[in-house]
């Protein structure tokens, strides 16, 4: 399947092409709808061929009518931004793992199995590896023959073993599950004997490029101590191997009973042929480290390092390990920014990290002596980017009005226009209202500037008046981004129902200095509070379009914490959304699976004589009793940071009270919603409520 190839590669010569949708007259252009959101196109990061001419990548997509969702591998040819499809549209699991087997052989994982595939278009692929259990994040590489993969096992660590540990569940008599440690469930399952651990094993390919004979795989991870407990055994978190096949660096959390309230993750170096024991990397910090990646010549490794104990948004610092010698230094300390992935130069002398900088997500080069640092792109969202050649990258690029795109980043000319390669959804969007994102900044709390945008509704008209819904983003150390969400939170879809839709990024927030982010400590109902507060006054005061009797505010998580919070503290919001918010603090933190969260940003523990002050402070069930607000309530049953009766305490009160109130629980979620059609009928409930209570006829404007 070809993707419109002359036209495309021609456009993308002369550089960012214009956003898909919102180009032609407004007025012409038809909203968002849920259907057609929920129907767009998702493609993977590339993962580059060493010749560098070549990248595979993932597309995948959701029907609605059928309720079904489908995708297939492709092939891009970086010099024409030519898309060729090379397997067909796959239902169910979807297609993951791209990888380079040789230079004419790609291979992909599809149901827990590795095919290899010849490049030919749109046929299947043939097996190339399987086991007897499934196997996720492959990756493998050709100088060695060697393919490295996650895959769950029991205690022994062996995947032979583990169709018989299964056959004795099965035949037991009880169903007790028996916890000695707090660390019995996590996000959105209860901990088992089954852990994730990283395997190498070798898998030539034969000369006439079929299957070559598999050797025994090898656990990288059985040189770790012995867990006394099997249910907090040693599970990897993330890996990466170097370039020729002798190293691989795993990220595990080290099993010990405070699992709970510790962010200790650390990062073990180990040979790849599992002769040698795992060297712990990272003893001297008892922070989260991540991101391990190898430079291109495999003598350095670099990581993220986390160095607050208890503090999961702490700023990440650049750490570099010389291989042979041991040696480790930090990089660029006194960046104010905390990068989150990174990827090095092909000569080794840079790293390329991503990094959020106010509400973008920039790249930005290292230089690994001295620290020094640059940007090389601008406004937008870089989410991804992989090494093409000594002088391009390979990024993964949105922004508010444009779905995710293959680009180049040229590497040489800070600033220089980004070539784009392919259009996902073009043929989608192509007449489809898309409002670009306004930035404004305001004095928010402590006098500080704080940083919003706004997107204005389909059809918009200045001289009419306009409801308003405010997206409060979670976290609450996260951040609103310029970029094109495929989730609950698209501003696009609610200026698509007729919302002055706006976004701002609160004291807490990442991208504005790590001091800024710290800030919110201890300050949950303050200064972000306040600082939404502020934003709709700047934003009523500054655009007459919109009217300040129909308001709404809508969050998840931590924003849904903050729907709370403004339930018991204003009533000028004609109607609240809550998902999977936090209603009590004291009981929040006695059922949540993470207890370093609360212990670090609301202060200590509550059944202490300090701590507990500091969790009524801001706690909205100390004020339920001036709840007034409508509001529909959100949650699903497997959310383990924060339970279902976070949301059934504060539906019970307003209904009991005699205030509208709607919950809608989704059986099969967690925090989030995972299942597109579920999303569908969240996206129904949601824009249907909001609207309910702000409609209105239009008023004139007067200004």
């Amino acid at each position: 399947m070809r993707f419109g190839v002359l036209v495309f590669a021609a456009a993308a010569a002369a550089g960012v092409l214009a956003a898909e949708g919102g180009n032609a007259n407004q007025n012409s252009l038809k909203p968002l709808d849920s259907h057609l959101f929920h129907s767009l196109n998702k493609i993977s990061p590339p993962i580059v061929l060493p010749d560098q001419t070549r990248a595979l990548y993932t597309t995948s997509r959701y029907d609605p009518k059928k309720n079904k969702s489908f995708s297939f591998l492709s092939l891009l040819d970086t010099v024409s931004g030519e898309s060729t499809q090379l397997t067909p549209e796959m239902e169910g699991e979807r297609i993951s793992s791209p990888m380079w087997l040789n230079e004419n052989t790609a291979g992909y994982v599809f149901k827990g199995a590795l095919y290899q595939h010849n490049l030919q278009p749109n046929i299947n692929g043939t097996l190339f590896y399987n086991t007897t259990v499934g196997i996720s994040s492959a990756t493998y590489r050709a100088a060695t023959g060697q393919l490295f993969f996650l895959a769950d096992v029991y205690s022994d660590g062996n995947i032979s073993s583990v169709a018989g540990y299964k056959e004795k569940e099965k035949n037991r008599t009880d169903s007790a599950q028996v916890f000695d440690n707090l660390w019995a469930r996590h996000w959105n399952k209860w901990m088992t004997p089954v852990k994730a651990n990283l395997f190498s094993v070798k898998v030539p390919l034969a000369e006439n490029g079929g299957l070559g004979q598999a050797a025994r795989e090898v656990n990288l991870m059985q040189g770790l101590a012995p867990s006394v407990d099997p249910l907090l055994r040693w599970e990897a978190e993330g890996y990466a191997v170097s370039s020729d096949g002798q190293h691989a660096a795993y990220v595990v959390r080290s099993p010990s009973p405070d699992l709970s309230w510790s962010t200790n993750v650390d990062i073990y170096l180990v040979p790849c042929n599992g002769s040698g024991q795992p060297e712990l990397l990272t003893e001297a910090y008892k922070g989260a480290a991540s991101n391990p990646v190898f430079s291109a010549d495999g003598s350095a490794l670099a990581w993220l390092q986390m160095e607050t104990p208890g503090y999961e948004s702490d700023i990440r610092r650049i750490f570099v390990r010389n291989i042979t010698t041991g040696q480790t230094h930090s990089v660029a300390r006194d960046w104010d920014l905390s990068p989150h992935f990174m990827i090095w130069s092909a000569d080794s002398s840079v790293l390329y990290t991503l990094v959020q900088s106010r509400g973008d997500s920039k790249v930005v080069t290292v230089n690994v002596l001295t620290g020094a640092r640059a940007e090389l792109t601008g406004s937008g969202y870089i989410a991804s980017i992989a090494r093409l050649g000594t002088d391009r990258l390979l990024a993964v690029y949105t922004n508010t009005t444009e779905t995710h795109d293959i680009y180049t980043v040229d590497v040489n000319s800070v600033g220089a226009p980004m070539r784009r390669l392919t259009q996902a959804n073009r043929d989608k969007l192509h007449d489809v209202y898309l409002g670009e994102a306004e930035d404004f900044w305001f004095a928010g709390a402590r006098n500080e500037q704080v940083h919003g945008w706004m997107v204005r509704p389909h059809g918009f008209n200045a001289s009419q008046k306009y409801p308003l819904a405010l997206l409060i983003h979670g976290g609450p150390q996260q951040a609103s981004g310029h970029a094109f969400s495929y989730a609950q939170w698209n501003p696009n879809m609610y200026a698509s129902a007729g919302f002055v839709t706006v976004q701002i990024n609160f004291h807490g927030s990442p991208g504005y200095g790590q001091n800024f982010t710290d800030s919110i400590r201890q300050q949950w109902g303050g200064l972000p509070y306040e600082d939404l507060m502020k934003g709709m006054d700047h934003v009523i005061a500054t655009y007459g379009f919109v009217d300040a009797q129909r308001l709404v505010a809508l969050g998840g998580s931590f924003g849904g914490y903050m729907a709370n919070w403004l339930n018991a503290n204003t009533d000028r919001f004609s109607a609240l959304v809550a998902h999977d918010g936090e209603f009590n603090l004291i009981s929040g933190y006695y059922s949540t699976d993470e207890l370093w969260f609360a212990e670090h940003d609301i202060g200590g523990v509550p059944f202490t004589a300090n701590g507990r002050p500091n969790y009524e402070r801001f706690n909205p069930e100390r004020l339920a009793a001036k709840f007034k607000t409508p509001t529909l309530f959100v949650h699903g049953a497997s959310d383990f940071r924060l339970s279902l009766e976070q949301s059934l305490a504060p539906w019970t009160l307003l209904r009991r009270r005699g205030i509208p109130a709607r919950l809608v629980y989704f059986e099969n979620e967690d925090h989030w919603i995972n299942h597109a059609g579920n999303s569908v009928r969240w996206y129904s409930e949601v824009l249907g409520w909001i609207s309910q209570w702000t409609t209105s006829p239009p008023a004139p404007s007067h200004g």
